[in-house]
């Protein structure tokens, strides 16, 4: 059986993560590879009592929410965690969905997935997933002559 880690990163091949990292041009890659808008908005009303991000996917757009009253670094691990779920294809219902959006028709829906903790093996999964795409883009740890060059002021040859 293949671990956690190796199954998310196999997931995530071919999938290009921009470097430096940029949300909105990796949401764009999400939804080109999806062929369809996704759609991204912070909703009240999601926070610890609730999930705090939830993907709703219906025939025309994937639509990803997530908690306003965090941080900036918390919400963008929040719809990372959400990407993760489309792009592993996972399925899911939750009873969030009629509360926050009451005038919601749910014939229309075909999928919704909501987080409130990380006991499912797709919550895990979407969990490691998140972690691994922002991983992806964040610089080569410097080696430590380079760090003792920044002490220093000195420029590290190339």
């Amino acid at each position: 059986m293949m671990g956690l880690r190796h199954r998310s990163e196999q997931r995530l091949r071919g999938i290009r993560v921009p470097a430096p990292f940029d949300l909105d041009a990796f949401c764009g890659e999400v939804a080109a590879r999806r062929g369809r808008p996704l759609i991204r908005r912070p909703i009240p009303g999601l926070s610890a009592e609730a999930p705090c991000g939830m993907w709703i996917a219906t025939d025309s757009a994937d639509h990803v929410f997530y908690d306003p009253g965090t941080s900036p670094l918390h919400a963008e691990h929040i719809v990372l965690h959400e990407l993760a779920h489309i792009l592993s294809g996972h399925a899911g219902a939750d009873g969030t969905l009629a509360r926050l959006f009451p005038d919601l028709d749910p014939a229309t829906v075909r999928r919704v997935l909501g987080r409130v903790s990380y006991t499912t093996a797709q919550e895990r999964e979407a969990e490691m997933m998140a972690s691994l795409i922002r991983g992806r883009s964040a610089p080569a740890p410097r080696t430590t002559l380079g760090r003792v060059a920044d002490a220093f002021g000195f420029v590290e040859p190339r």
